[in-house]
């Protein structure tokens, strides 16, 4: 068993959680099982059915199967964390920010407002920080306004343990005194996660056609793709989706065998790379199941978050420092 496959062994729930957090948009529990596994109980509300499921086949918390609103009334808890879906929105169009309905941002400020939690943290896509970047001033001034100083990056999961070049929003709210966790200097490579497997063929494996790896040849020879998109076993992998797990064929995730052909990933091949130790069970069509990891948070990333956030509750608040500006770490 490789040192990375070891370390995920170490993702687990805790026997005996100290805090309780509220796990909004929960997916099948990436998140979730971060917190768990630093000693934070969860309660997750997921609309996703499979999702949910997987959620409560693996962890201890409860998730909840039901649609979100802004009318939802939410338990008290020590932190809320969550995923809020952002509905995406070109310039032109109808920019109607924290009113348009089809967003989940208006739905975690109203749990905030609830419940008052001592700390918060959401993470979201990258391209927040740019094409809907006045949309996430919007919202970080109406938390500001809920009496909260806030931290945020734009975060790579290969600094905290996770094999991939995944790049995600990180923003935390507290009362003062909250630092970001350090960054891991050792990086994990996709090699690490799936090479004991990856070569593994049987009857359900999805070998790649003919026509299909002509496909592959005229996309790349287009997009100018310098690195096939085969997995490389020397370095991170690139960031899994829901994509390239189980969408189009030139945008695939796939493993080059020793003969030459090329297989698609697995759904274990697809949860390793995104951290999950193989103890979890996705539930679940196949696609769904791609669909709940390539949605997910890494669960490691997600443990070293909720590492400096357990430290933070377990002390009284700092002098508040001066707010950092987005940063990449």
């Amino acid at each position: 068993m490789t040192p990375y496959l070891e370390l995920l062994k170490a993702l687990k729930p805790s026997a005996k959680p100290t805090f309780h957090a509220l796990d909004l948009f929960a997916g099948c529990g990436g998140l979730a099982l971060g917190f768990e596994s630093a000693g934070i109980s969860t309660t997750g509300y997921e609309i996703d059915k499979d999702a949910a499921n997987t959620y409560n086949l693996n962890l201890e918390g409860n998730c909840i199967h039901q649609e979100l609103t802004t009318s939802t009334i939410f338990p008290k808890a020590d932190l809320i964390i969550g995923g809020p879906p952002c509905q995406p929105f070109s310039v032109g169009g109808k920019q109607k920010g924290l009113r348009d309905s089809r967003d989940g941002f208006p739905i975690f400020i109203e749990a905030v407002r609830q419940v008052k939690p001592e700390i918060w943290m959401f993470e979201n896509v990258r391209g927040m920080m740019f094409k809907n970047k006045k949309y996430l001033e919007e919202i970080l001034q109406t938390l500001k306004g809920l009496g909260y100083e806030i931290e945020y990056h734009l975060v790579k999961a290969v600094n905290f343990q996770v094999p991939q070049n995944r790049e995600r929003l990180i923003v935390v709210g507290h009362k003062g005194g909250y630092e970001f966790p350090d960054l891991i200097e050792h990086k994990y490579t996709a090699g690490d996660a799936v090479s004991d497997i990856a070569f593994n063929v049987d009857g359900n494996s999805k070998i790649l056609t003919k026509s299909q790896d002509e496909y592959i040849a005229k996309y790349e020879k287009a997009s100018k793709c310098i690195n096939p998109r085969d997995l490389h076993f020397d370095r991170p992998s690139r960031t899994v989706t829901c994509r390239n797990l189980a969408g189009a064929t030139g945008d695939m995730l796939r493993v080059k065998l020793p003969d030459g052909r090329r297989k698609r990933l697995t759904v274990r091949e697809g949860a390793r790379l995104q951290s999950f130790p193989d103890s979890f069970t996705f539930t679940g069509t196949e696609t769904a199941q791609f669909n709940q990891i390539g949605n997910a948070v890494p669960p490691m990333l997600a443990y070293h978050v909720a590492k400096s956030i357990l430290k933070y509750l377990k002390k009284e608040p700092l002098v508040a420092r001066k707010n950092k500006q987005l940063e990449l770490i």
